[in-house]
């Protein structure tokens, strides 16, 4: 019997699927001090809430045990007021309770009083003489932790200098950001703060001033003169997904040849905010079959997969390749890992074009044969 060895095209067809392993949102080595209600607050004052011009308030106002709210307006406000009623006392009670738990909070550093012109990684930081000062740019460095928490603590006054900035970097998030302030805050001009002030007694908000988390005080007087304070809430998780072309030409082959080429780039995004995120992404591949009748099959004992290296990495952690080269190709009759990621910190994603070859058997009839390769990460 002669044989005519005829060329074959083979079509990959892809397939995702991905698993959420875990928690969504993994615990910092630092949890935040629990606001309860008085979250709701943009700001809150114990006897008296004031301001001078054209102010903006995004989130409610409350006062309690005080009973006076004036200025609003002109200044504008996109919440509620609350002046001593169900909502402000409880939430009084609240800020009272975050307050004393920041306070007792375990001192990772004592610093100096001036934090402008340094950068904080997480942790909790105390003023070696019992007061803080800002003149210039303060740094909070997150180290690609999403829940990074900074919290600062004060025996006495934050003070912060005219046109001075608190900028967030590599992830952090105003809404882990804690001021534990013994008596009063005083925000100077053209500044901006980030974080959540709870101040025993006063603060004091000067004109053109940003804050971007909250101002509270227990016993007396928020003071806010055309300013704005926005309540600062922390990024929702996301899901971690994988993303695959839909289709990849392996080429033609004849009997007995090796059909192969890349599918094109297959990516894993991670955006669950997890502290210490792993993964692990896996690919199988069908048989592949023809469309005509009758239906020809090339077994998927017969396909090999290898990932190479990453052609994209963003984020911290160890990215390692299932099959770095072509010598550590592997049969994917059944799952094999693909890529994973260990050691991560916060969100992070990789890029790989992967190679997909299929042996052609002798017996092997011509026709256009599909099968599908399905990516899945956990």
């Amino acid at each position: 019997m002669a044989r005519v060895a005829t060329a074959l095209t083979l079509v990959a067809a892809t397939s995702v699927l991905a698993v959420l392993a875990g928690p969504r949102r993994a615990t910092a080595a630092e949890l935040p001090v629990p606001l309860g209600t008085a979250a709701n607050f943009a700001v809150l004052g114990g006897m008296s809430v004031t301001n001078t011009g054209l102010s903006l308030i995004n989130g409610d106002i409350g006062v309690s045990p005080g009973a006076t709210v004036t200025g609003f307006p002109p200044g504008q406000l996109n919440g509620a007021i609350h002046v001593n009623d169900a909502v402000a006392i409880q939430g009084m009670t609240d800020l009272t309770t975050a307050y004393n738990d920041a306070a007792s909070r375990t001192t990772t550093a004592v610093v100096s009083d001036q934090l402008g012109g340094t950068t904080k990684t997480t942790g909790v930081y105390e003023s070696a003489p019992g007061t803080f000062n800002i003149t210039g740019d303060l740094t909070l460095d997150a180290e690609g932790d999403p829940n990074a928490v900074f919290i600062f603590k004060t025996a006495s006054t934050v003070i912060t200098g005219t046109s001075s900035t608190v900028n967030l970097i590599n992830g952090a998030q105003s809404c882990n950001v804690f001021w534990q302030v013994g008596s009063s805050a005083t925000l100077g001009a053209n500044s901006t703060l980030r974080g959540n002030i709870l101040a025993l007694t006063s603060i004091t908000v000067d004109a053109a001033l940003e804050v971007d988390g909250r101002a509270m005080a227990i016993n007396d007087t928020v003071s806010i003169d055309t300013s704005t304070i926005t309540r600062s809430t922390c990024a929702e998780p996301g899901e971690l997904s994988i993303s695959a072309p839909e289709t990849a030409d392996l080429g033609s082959a004849s009997l007995g040849g090796v059909a192969s080429g890349n599918l094109g780039p297959v990516t894993v995004t991670d955006e669950r905010l997890l502290s210490e995120p792993t993964w692990t992404a896996t690919v199988v591949a069908t048989d592949f079959v023809t469309s005509g009748v009758p239906v020809h099959t090339i077994s998927n004992t017969n396909a090999s997969y290898w990932s190479g290296p990453a052609t994209a990495i963003n984020g911290i952690g160890t990215f390692t390749s299932g099959q770095p080269t072509s010598e550590d190709a592997e049969i994917i009759n059944v799952e094999r890992t693909a890529f994973t990621l260990t050691d991560g910190v916060g969100n992070n994603s990789a890029t790989w074009d992967p190679v997909v070859s299929v042996q052609i058997p002798l017996t092997a009839v011509a026709g256009v044969y599909t099968g599908t390769i399905t990516f899945s990460v956990a």
